[in-house]
Order: structure tokens, then sequence, then C-alpha cells
């Protein structure tokens, strides 16, 4: 048995993983992790992520090099959520160009961005 199978996988084999930056204590983003994700992650320094949409694992920054390095793994009380704490590279993360992922806030019955674009998406990306 390793540390891995002390994580309680969904069936589909992931794990819900939060990035969280070191320095400022901000919630960054929201992302799925499997055993090889995590694995990586561990071996690399730097966070890697599975996409449920492309089934793919993914390194992040390795489009925007707004990669994260990962300064501690922590694992949650039920043994199902996964936190990142990361020092979050150029500032953004999310790939809207923000900061972080929660850019939204429910103000009534709407929700509203409330956090600027740091950086146009298409400059990050290009025109895709």
């Amino acid at each position: 048995m390793t540390w891995l199978d002390d994580v309680r996988w969904d069936a589909q084999g992931l794990v819900p993983a939060i990035a969280q930056e070191r320095a400022s204590g901000d919630v960054l983003m929201l992302a799925w992790m499997n055993r090889e994700a995590l694995a990586r992650t561990l071996d690399t320094g730097e966070a890697v992520y599975w996409s449920r949409s492309r089934r793919s694992l993914w390194k992040k920054g390795e489009t925007s090099g707004h990669v994260q390095r990962v300064r501690e793994i922590r694992l949650d009380c039920d043994d199902d959520a996964i936190l990142l704490v990361v020092d979050q590279v150029g500032g953004i993360a999310c790939h809207t160009g923000r900061e972080r992922c929660f850019h939204q806030r429910l103000e009534g019955s709407a929700w509203r961005d409330v956090e600027p674009v740091l950086r146009d998406p298409k400059a990050i990306y290009g025109d895709d």
C-alpha cells in the first residue's frame, strides 16, 4: 500500500484538488487529479491535473507559463479532497486571465465578475 492508496478516489478514479496561493491564502482554482497526476505533482514539484473534458493529463502552465510550484500537498479529513499550497507563477491561475478562477460573486440573483482580467486570454493562449 502506498500513500496514493490512502486517497478516496471517486468512481472515475478522480479526486478534487484545490490550489491555494501560499503567500495570500487565496483559493485560486479547483481541478481534478487522478493517481498519475498526483504522483507527477509530487515528483516534479509542479501541479499536474487531469482534464475531464480532454481525458488527459495537463501540467498547469504548460501553455501559458503560469505554472504552480507546489509547496505542500494536503489531504482532507475524509481523504477525498486534495489541497495544493502553491506559489502561482505570473500571478494568473485562471484561463480567463484573472488571478483566480473564483472571480464571480452572487449579487442578488445574478453572478457578477468582481475581479479584473490581468491579461487578455488571447495574448496568453492565442486566438483558439
